[in-house]
């Protein structure tokens, strides 16, 4: 497998930052009331694998997310891009370990070790249920979670659909491919990642791993 493409980085002022530690996702619109077989529905637990292409929006500003959720490794990957822009990678790992770097001149690596791994397959469990909505052309379930992520659901697949995050950012969930996995070549950071574990942080590669971050502590 060819390794991954270059993310690109762009202003602070472009995002706003998501806490990076805890990752939870929201979605708030007026909520319809529907008739359901199950007065009480409840998320569907993510698969232990999976890949997915996410197609962010916040204000305006554009962004493709290629997701890779590794559970039984114990790992996730993100490869982002804003539109026109530069690539930039997440990599993360369940013992708290994330490494958010470039490929592309001038390289560039960010490091830390958080208290927290990645998030667990049922994360969703606890989630106040509000109802039934159309969004992206989909009847969906909407679960809402500590005020900091909506998540809709497809009623008749029960796959992912549309994400929202207390910010306003938003998440169309364009692929979701059940049981896909990504090459073990692909999880090793760069050589530079490991040569000046306490550098100088970049923070614009800060604030990228604050919006690619599939943490969660609840």
């Amino acid at each position: 497998m060819n390794k991954p493409m270059a993310y690109r980085i762009t202003p602070a002022a472009k995002h706003t930052p998501i806490v990076f530690v805890f990752l939870t996702l929201s979605v708030c619109s007026s909520v319809s009331s529907t008739i359901s077989t199950d007065p009480t529905p409840t998320p569907t637990p993510w698969p232990l694998q999976f890949h997915s292409i996410l197609f962010m929006n916040y204000s305006g500003a554009l962004e493709i997310i290629d997701l890779w959720y590794d559970w039984p490794n114990g790992r996730n990957f993100n490869r982002m891009q804003d539109q026109l822009g530069e690539v930039v990678y997440d990599l993360e790992w369940n013992n708290g370990t994330s490494f958010v770097y470039t490929l592309d001149a001038p390289k560039r690596c960010w490091t830390a070790q958080l208290e927290v791994g990645i998030l667990r397959p049922n994360w969703l469990d606890g989630a106040n249920y509000l109802g039934q909505e159309k969004v992206d052309g989909f009847l969906c379930n909407v679960w809402e979670k500590v005020d900091f992520i909506w998540y809709y659901e497809d009623v008749v697949t029960r796959r992912p659909v549309h994400w929202r995050f207390y910010t306003g950012r938003t998440a169309h969930v364009m692929t979701f491919e059940v049981g896909a996995v990504l090459e073990d070549a692909n999880w090793q950071g760069p050589e530079y990642c490991f040569l000046n574990k306490t550098g100088n942080i970049d923070s614009t590669l800060l604030h990228k791993a604050e919006i690619g971050s599939m943490r969660l502590s609840i």
